[in-house]
């Protein structure tokens, strides 16, 4: 019919050429010639499994604790499956680390994602804000652990993650944040005295920096009817919080603070 022709249908033509030893006079080695063909069509198009009965790769079971389980591990409401990241084991410079000092990271990979949580009055489900493969970073006392698949994994809700992220790094250019929260680049000033003096830790009184300029701002929250309730602050603002409000990050080296807008006492 002059159409493409599919893999299958070059299995019978050459089948049939197999059958027809009349078709040139050299006819073993046509036959054999023919047959070869045959095989390596076979093997393109998977003959060897009968039309309707292909081979899938479907996963039916897994390893929960230690124990198998039935199918693959789906989070529920608004929790969000992690694969955690390795523990870093050496510094930037090189330098081995051992025994406590190795740094435990709260960050990971997506696996996958309950689908939502319901509001308890209007029933709207609210929607997810991460997907399978994204990169996060959540709160270092935030999640239950888990050993699935024999690697470490947590079960965290959507209002855990302070950061998400594309690609195998963290970056200030792939970082993004979920809901209402805002991120800030802190301001270091603020552990210095006015000749320039750093200030060491014991000597701060348990203060944390508390201003800084906002670099990346989330879509709002989500009202009771299913609106975005955005927020009343821009990139490049420079902004007041409570003390202890934000949720260090590191990034590229720098320190940035998470902070949720109503923690915002003020923008200059």
């Amino acid at each position: 019919d002059g159409g493409a022709r599919s893999p299958w249908h070059e299995v019978m033509v050459a089948r049939d050429c197999c059958r027809d030893t009349n078709t040139k006079p050299h006819r073993t080695m046509t036959k054999l010639s023919c047959c070869l063909l045959a095989l390596a069509a076979a093997q393109s198009c998977n003959a060897f499994v009968a039309p309707g009965n292909a081979r899938a790769d479907v996963r039916l079971d897994a390893k929960l604790e230690g124990r198998d389980i039935d199918g693959v591990l789906t989070p529920t409401n608004n929790f969000v499956l992690i694969k955690v990241a390795d523990i870093q084991e050496e510094t930037e410079g090189g330098i081995l680390l051992t025994g406590s000092a190795k740094i435990k990271k709260t960050e990971g990979t997506v696996v996958s994602v309950g689908p939502g949580k319901t509001h308890q009055e209007s029933g709207l489900l609210f929607p997810m804000p991460v997907v399978a493969g994204e990169g996060v970073v959540y709160g270092k006392y935030d999640g239950t652990e888990i050993d699935y698949e024999s690697g470490k994994h947590t079960l965290i809700q959507d209002t855990d993650i302070l950061v998400k992220f594309t690609g195998d790094e963290l970056t200030l250019e792939s970082a993004d944040v979920c809901s209402d929260n805002v991120l800030v680049k802190v301001d270091a000033s603020e552990e210095e005295t006015a000749s320039g003096l750093v200030i060491a830790a014991t000597a701060k009184k348990g203060s944390k920096p508390s201003t800084g300029q906002v670099v990346k701002v989330g879509p709002g929250r989500m009202a009771s009817n299913g609106e975005i309730m955005t927020v009343d602050i821009a990139v490049d603002d420079y902004v007041k919080f409570r003390d202890f409000a934000g949720n260090e990050v590191q990034i590229s080296g720098e320190e940035y603070a998470v902070v949720r807008m109503t923690d915002i006492l003020a923008k200059f």
